[in-house]
């Protein structure tokens, strides 16, 4: 593959909402040199976020910015804190560079994993352009509105014995035990999100909002950030081939639609603040 085939760190589109919906698990791409590297498991890349941009179809449509990753967090995780500092210490977390899978197996097939140098490289090609796309867009909706409110969409198997017990409900809510948003806010997500038949749903509970979530979320300055984890079984199947399923989305996305729509309810209320 050629240096021109290499897709560009993330895939934005503007809006004209203060609303930012981040997708920063949602890329596959992995360079043909390094998926060499990997496992043949690995090389299916069953950690993404799978669909985020379909799953959302209706987001542009209420006005939101997008940003989309286009590489695999196997690459470089977009959501870990650039030196990559555990978010949940004591727990079993995947780092900047992940070198195991979410079934704690290795990536790496020959146990090559990157080195200090590589992790260093990966961050300044991919992690720092998102993340730098992310701050200008965060700032110019806060400076146009008064407010931004970024959501970071995320999805995730519903059963994961390495991170949870159980099945994880399906739709988690986290603000970094309150710390990124607005509580208020944060209360009339979670009463949308308990109200949807069919699903269940929690408040800062395994998943309280990555590093994005933590850093850009400064409900003091203007931006409320919101971290959505949802279960994959809740539109897609969760084995390969990682099928989108349409009329099983279709049935959490007016829930989804639900909570963005309160999310800028809440922005038009809170402009100039």
């Amino acid at each position: 593959m050629t240096e021109k085939n290499i897709p560009p760190p993330f895939v934005f589109h503007q809006g004209t909402q203060p609303l930012l919906i981040s997708m920063p698990h949602a890329g596959t791409y992995v360079p043909p040199a390094l998926a060499a590297r990997f496992t043949e498991d690995a090389r299916h890349v069953p950690d993404t976020d799978w669909h985020m941009g379909r799953l959302y179809g209706f987001a542009k449509d209420l006005g939101a910015s997008i940003l989309v990753a286009t590489h695999s967090r196997y690459v470089v995780d977009l959501n870990r804190p650039p030196d990559g500092a555990s978010l949940y210490p004591g727990q079993s977390v995947t780092g900047l560079c992940p070198v195991d899978t979410f079934d704690d197996t290795p990536i790496y097939a020959n146990g090559d994993v990157p080195d200090d140098a590589e992790v260093a490289a990966r961050r300044d090609a991919v992690w720092a352009p998102y993340h730098a796309q992310l701050r200008t867009e965060l700032d110019r909706i806060r400076a146009q509105h008064g407010v931004a409110v970024l959501w970071d969409a995320h999805s995730i198997r519903s059963v994961l014995p390495r991170f949870f017990e159980g099945k994880l409900p399906d739709l988690n809510l986290g603000t970094a035990n309150g710390e990124s948003c607005d509580p208020a806010l944060a209360q009339q997500l979670l009463s949308i999100a308990k109200e949807a038949s069919g699903y269940t749903a929690v408040l800062n509970g395994r998943f309280k909002g990555g590093h994005i979530t933590r850093h850009y979320g400064q409900p003091g300055q203007g931006v409320h950030a919101i971290q959505l984890e949802m279960t994959q079984c809740s539109y897609m199947q969760e084995v390969l081939p990682f099928d989108y399923l349409p009329e099983v989305a279709a049935r959490v996305q007016p829930h989804l639609e639900r909570m963005l729509r309160a999310v800028l309810a809440f922005a038009a209320s809170h402009g100039g603040r």
